[in-house]
């Protein structure tokens, strides 16, 4: 089998993706979904940008901002970890934590994720894409869970911050499901990290469902260049994560203060009408998430307006 997908099946993946998940939010009950293109492009968000609200709370953010689609971050459905505890925790604490997570995720009922994707689309918002971030320390079992948490939900991707010595692991199980999994990169250059452009094409060489979910913030602060990677692999990035970030592993910024190319990327997407959803990231210190995600928003709508 070839590991490269012909144009026209990768445009039949996402398009179908998009118009099934349209399907199933009709089937499955939902209320009146919210439309948030754009000049064709569809913003949505990643759940971490309502870190400061639970599950519930986040749901209700969606329609408050309002955004449509959602890339539903694995901290806002499994147990958080209490870092201050853990900072106190012995090795054998920690360990015990970390099997306990494991047997959660794969114990938990299927219908709890079934749930939870019903009521993201009761609020009119598709979720998309589930970010669950397969580790070296995942099992095999976790690894398959993970498809089955997002088929589940509803999801038509999974992005996830991951390893590079796990790629072999999760593109085997991409498989088997047949579902798309984008690495995430952040800036951090490390062998076992996804940072740079080679990175990420090192792990879409795996399997062709392998995929990339650019953060072109962190891109940029690892001094990558987000619109050339777009060019090039547009029809192996599965979602965006819109967010600024100072070259040179510098800080993250209000969206316009920092040197990420937002508006050149949501250019490309406008011109070429490619189906990527491009997911605000709020990551940078503000005031109320809603606030902060709205004023992130009005920022792409004034760039796609130019």
């Amino acid at each position: 089998m070839t590991n490269q997908l012909t144009r026209r099946e990768w445009h039949r993946l996402v398009l179908g993706g998009l118009g099934a998940s349209a399907l199933a939010s009709t089937a499955r009950g939902a209320g009146k979904m919210i439309d948030s293109r754009l000049h064709g492009v569809l913003i949505g968000a990643q759940s971490y940008s309502f870190r400061d609200r639970p599950l519930d709370k986040a749901i209700e953010a969606y329609a408050a901002v309002p955004l449509g689609e959602a890339e539903l971050w694995q901290g806002h459905v499994e147990p958080r970890p209490d870092f201050a505890r853990m900072q106190q925790m012995s090795s054998e604490e920690k360990a015990a934590d970390r099997e306990a997570l494991r047997k959660w995720r794969l114990t938990t009922p299927l219908s709890t994720f079934h749930a939870i994707g019903d009521k993201f689309r009761a609020a009119g918002v598709d979720l998309y894409a589930y970010n669950y971030s397969f580790q070296d320390s995942f099992t095999d079992a976790e690894i398959d869970r993970g498809f089955e948490m997002a088929k589940a939900l509803g999801a038509k991707v999974i992005t996830a911050s991951a390893n590079q010595k796990t790629v072999p692991r999760i593109a085997a199980a991409a498989d088997k499901h047949k579902m798309r999994v984008g690495m995430h990169n952040h800036s951090r250059i490390d062998p076992n990290e996804f940072a740079t452009a080679e990175d990420l094409e090192k792990a879409m060489a795996a399997s062709r469902y392998i995929c990339t979910n650019l953060d072109i913030g962190h891109f940029t602060a690892a001094n990558q260049d987000s619109v050339a990677f777009l060019k090039k692999h547009h029809d192996r990035i599965v979602t965006l994560h819109i967010k600024d970030r100072k070259k040179d592993q510098g800080d993250t910024t209000p969206f316009g203060e920092g040197d990420a190319p937002i508006k050149e990327v949501l250019g490309v997407l406008k011109q070429n009408k490619w189906p990527i959803p491009a997911n605000i990231e709020y990551e940078y210190k503000g005031a109320d998430s809603v606030d902060e995600v709205r004023r992130c928003l009005e920022y792409c709508k004034k760039a796609l307006a130019s």
